[in-house]
């Protein structure tokens, strides 16, 4: 893993993750997630001394909560309800 990452992007399309703790490579090497760190961290300060930039890092994008999905009442869904509430005011005027 040499030469400058210039993105985490770049990194995360060209590895495949194979267990927790370990990273295989498109070339099909196996890396610890702690060598994959200080790899980035080698990268990070070249960057810097070579181009005297900066590197922002940014935590991950937490995924989004999905709303629970509800079905909308349909014409023939109202109506059947409509019809219940007519017969149950009827059943309630027939007792007594």
């Amino acid at each position: 893993m040499s030469g400058i990452v210039p993105s985490t992007s770049v990194v995360n399309k060209s590895m495949q993750r194979v267990s927790p703790e370990l990273i295989s490579t498109q070339s099909g090497s196996t890396v610890t997630k702690d060598e994959l760190r200080a790899e980035l961290e080698r990268q990070e300060q070249r960057y810097k001394e070579v181009y005297g930039g900066e590197v922002t890092t940014y935590a991950a994008q937490p995924e989004p909560e999905r709303k629970p999905w509800r079905k909308r009442a349909t014409v023939q869904d109202q109506a059947f309800s409509q019809e219940l509430q007519k017969m149950e005011k009827e059943l309630k005027a027939e007792e007594p």
